[in-house]
């Protein structure tokens, strides 16, 4: 993958509107999977946002389209990097544009640390692992830091619009049965090529949960527990993570267990759509999803074979609370169809994801 940052082979710019050279999110692929099919699929993919978010950012992303090991659909790397969170708390206020943005910055923490329910940590009081829950309210990298992907840095201004490093790579395996034009329906037995790429590139726009290396890495087979207070994996997404404990605590909950997760902008006193748990301690899929089998919207965790993948205004919602602007109009309203898309680490046929989660390789069966 190292090559993805030295060559430049292919390049797709997407721009938001005809004419409009104030307010573009451009897509810069850095790569061609040489297919042509594939990649105009990619280059659908990207319209779908750019047509959505109006920030003036290049993301640089590496595709590709090529037998992988057996058992993966795909798979996709995220490049991320640690922000204070006073910094990203400032930049969300600096960058809010929008009533939900009002909304959750209001319902934010005061900086310089976050308090969060949390457990498994090799810290708990409850003792080293212990699955219960307990407040972490300390000066620790998990309470001043967040781990943001580069593409949602820029969108807030934390980093340079058009750094020109690779800001993620996305495969995706010949050994499975694509359709890549949704404009007719998706082929019974098919999965949605464009709509599943649409779900990767949302999730390099920063659609994660530091929650995946909470539950990843406190597995013993993965050498836990967990040092939270070592590592500060916590997403953007993650300052709207609740759960009835947490609110009731009036902290955000990162925790690794069953246990109802919700979004929230309002410091968790209105529980809008449900997350995921998690793979090992929670419901089975990655935390960094919405919860399978509710409709939410594209981040949902599953999508079946024959499938038509869709945004919704829950999606964008997300994203503009995260750090990325609308184009007012072009939002879709909740529960229609609105040239769809899906996810990192979904797809019913058995697929793996692998990631980059503080410096490691991480491969999740889901």
């Amino acid at each position: 993958m190292q090559a993805c940052h030295r060559l430049r082979i292919w390049a797709l710019v997407a721009l938001l509107g005809a004419g409009n050279t104030h307010a573009a999110l451009i897509f810069n692929f850095t790569t061609s999977t040489g297919d042509a099919q594939a990649d105009a699929a990619f280059a659908a993919a990207a319209q779908r946002w750019s047509n959505l978010l109006t920030d003036n950012v290049t993301v640089n992303v590496a595709i590709g389209y090529k037998l992988l090991d057996p058992g993966f659909l795909g798979f996709t790397t995220t490049e991320k990097a640690n922000y204070d969170y006073t910094d990203v708390r400032a930049a969300l206020v600096g960058d809010a544009k929008s009533t939900d943005d009002a909304t959750a910055i209001g319902g934010l923490q005061a900086a310089p640390a976050i308090k969060l329910l949390t457990n498994r940590s090799s810290s708990s009081p409850n003792g080293s692992g212990s699955a219960i829950p307990y407040v972490d309210s300390g000066a620790d990298a998990n309470n001043t830091s967040l781990f943001i992907t580069n593409a949602n840095a820029k969108a807030l201004g934390l980093l340079p619009a058009t750094n020109a490093a690779l800001d993620g790579s996305i495969e995706f395996s010949t050994a499975f049965t694509f359709d890549f034009n949704p404009l007719d329906g998706i082929t019974a037995g098919a999965h949605d090529f464009v709509g599943v790429a649409t779900h990767e590139i949302g999730h390099l726009l920063g659609f994660i949960s530091g929650v995946d290396a909470l539950d990843f890495f406190s597995q013993p087979v993965n050498d836990g527990p967990y040092d939270v207070n070592a590592f500060a994996d916590n997403s953007i997404l993650d300052l709207y993570r609740y759960s009835a404990e947490s609110f009731a605590l009036g902290v955000v909950d990162w925790t690794a267990d069953t246990r109802a997760k919700y979004f929230s902008l309002d410091g968790g006193v209105t529980n809008l759509y449900l997350f995921s748990t998690r793979s090992f301690f929670g419901d089975g899929n990655e935390a960094g999803h919405w919860k399978d089998g509710q409709g939410i919207g594209i981040m949902d965790p599953t999508a079946a074979q024959g499938e038509l993948l869709a945004i919704t205004a829950r999606d964008v919602q997300a994203f503009d609370v995260i750090g990325w602007d609308l184009k007012g109009s072009a939002v879709p309203e909740p529960g229609t169809l609105a040239l769809g898309f899906l996810g990192v680490a979904a797809l019913a046929a058995g697929r793996r994801r692998r990631a980059i989660e503080s410096g490691r390789a991480i491969e999740v069966r889901v």
